[in-house]
């Protein structure tokens, strides 16, 4: 009895362990750009097709999950998650599962992730199928295979580009089969809110990164130039709110500077604190700005 209600408690653990290892607190960077992109398609006066939408979301989730297990597996083989690390403990590294079992829990979310695509590169065409395919390999590549990009300092264009721009502009494409330039801006700005987060991540682990030959951006300029990082990519998205005001979009273009405080006083930890467990908590309010920023723009988008 006593053996079989340990087994089970193990097994809850480890199931428990696998579902952390989503990060499902990140899981906005996701989430925001299928919400804001639909509430720019309702705003343009057409038709949306709730389908499209659903479908988009949790393709892109488990693109992100998939990305995320990987970086998993492939960190912890690299030295880069190891008993000294500073940020939340990984589950290769604590032991619940094998790396190659996490590569595989990885290939099956970007398996799924291909399957919800099909209905949707039936709507757009070869761009979408393009997007998918390209999406996918770069979310493997994130960390794995012989290019790994977040050991070239590559892991912020990354995000940028396939949880921003090409979320957004493809988004609002299989509604309207045109490229938006309403699309490309949205992007861009929930794009640079959302790099906020690997920014964050990349400069509280500066130091076990340099001993793992994991060249980020702060470990090849240095933490001064990975706090202005961290400012950049805060504030950028409040300047192209200017934007929606020239296009008669005012809601679109005030209701988000509501978020202003919290990025202010994100910036203003970054800057007064060294690299540290400290910036874990950070993460959390870099998250909220990228859900606070996007809801609201989402809301006077709508309205």
């Amino acid at each position: 009895m006593r053996l079989t209600l340990q087994s089970t408690l193990s097994t809850q653990s480890r199931v428990t362990a696998l579902l952390l290892a989503f990060r499902p607190k990140t899981l906005t960077a996701a989430l925001i750009p299928i919400v804001a992109g639909t509430a720019l398609v309702s705003a343009l006066g057409l038709r949306v097709q709730l389908w499209i939408s659903i479908c988009a979301l949790l393709a892109s989730v488990l693109i992100q999950i998939g990305t995320n297990l990987v970086n998993d597996a492939v960190d912890f083989k690299k030295g880069a998650d190891n008993e000294n690390r500073i940020g939340p403990q990984r589950i290769t590294q604590a032991g619940f599962f094998s790396s190659s079992q996490v590569m595989l829990f990885g290939t099956i979310a970007f398996g799924l992730a291909i399957a919800l695509g099909v209905p949707l590169v039936w709507q757009g065409g070869w761009p979408i199928l393009t997007i998918g395919l390209v999406s996918v390999l770069c979310g493997y590549a994130y960390t794995a295979g012989p290019f790994p990009l977040a050991y070239r300092g590559l892991g912020e264009v990354f995000v940028i580009l396939f949880f921003g721009l090409i979320a957004v502009m493809g988004l609002v494409y299989l509604h309207t089969l045109q490229w938006r330039i309403e699309a490309f801006v949205m992007g861009l700005q929930i794009g640079l809110h959302c790099t906020v987060l690997i920014a964050v991540n990349n400069l509280r682990d500066v130091a076990g990164d340099v001993k793992v030959h994991k060249r980020t951006l702060p470990v090849r300029f240095g933490v001064a130039f990975g706090r202005w990082e961290i400012a950049a990519l805060v504030g950028l998205p409040f300047v192209f709110l200017l934007y929606w005001f020239l296009i008669d979009r005012p809601l679109a273009a005030f209701l988000p500077l509501a978020a202003v405080p919290l990025a202010v006083r994100l910036v203003r930890q970054v800057f007064a604190t060294e690299p540290s467990p400290l910036y874990n908590s950070f993460l959390g309010q870099a998250a909220g700005l990228h859900l606070l920023f996007g809801f609201l723009l989402s809301v006077g988008l709508v309205l």
